[in-house]
């Protein structure tokens, strides 16, 4: 059975795309520590990190940075944080989310998927995908 990360990526369920490739897929969560907190997730479903292929694990972690770089720039936060958690999806997964100081690394403190802001989550899409250079499905937009 497909996770709900496969899902988003598939198109059978909403996300907001921020980056996508071939191997890699970056959306939004609907329960962000802070707006702009994105899940960085392999196209493959395999569930531990420990599990990925050295490559794979490697380009997660290079598009993590590039998010996070990104995050900095649009939020103006003084950090990007990183964390892997989630037992709840079976799908490896980076969190990467504006950081000014410890609260985001405790996902006990997320915002409800009920209580966003859907202008604000568009908002911090937005943001993030004019940085990276991304469309709204998060692909590269054509050199031109």
């Amino acid at each position: 059975m497909s996770t709900v990360f496969t899902k988003i990526i598939a198109g059978e369920l909403p996300g907001r795309f921020i980056y996508r490739d071939e191997q890699v897929a970056a959306f939004l969560t609907i329960e962000p520590v802070a707006y702009g907190h994105t899940l960085v997730v392999p196209i493959a479903e395999v569930d531990r990190w420990t599990d990925l292929e050295p490559q794979l694990w490697a380009h997660l972690n290079q598009v993590a940075q590039e998010i996070g770089k990104a995050m900095v720039d649009a939020f103006d936060s003084q950090r990007a944080g990183y964390l892997i958690a989630g037992f709840e999806v079976p799908h490896t997964h980076i969190h990467v989310f504006p950081a000014n100081d410890m609260s985001g690394y405790s996902l006990a403190n997320v915002l409800p998927a009920n209580s966003t802001d859907p202008e604000l989550m568009d908002a911090a899409a937005t943001k993030l995908r004019a940085i990276l250079g991304t469309d709204a499905n998060g692909y590269p937009h054509p050199a031109g």
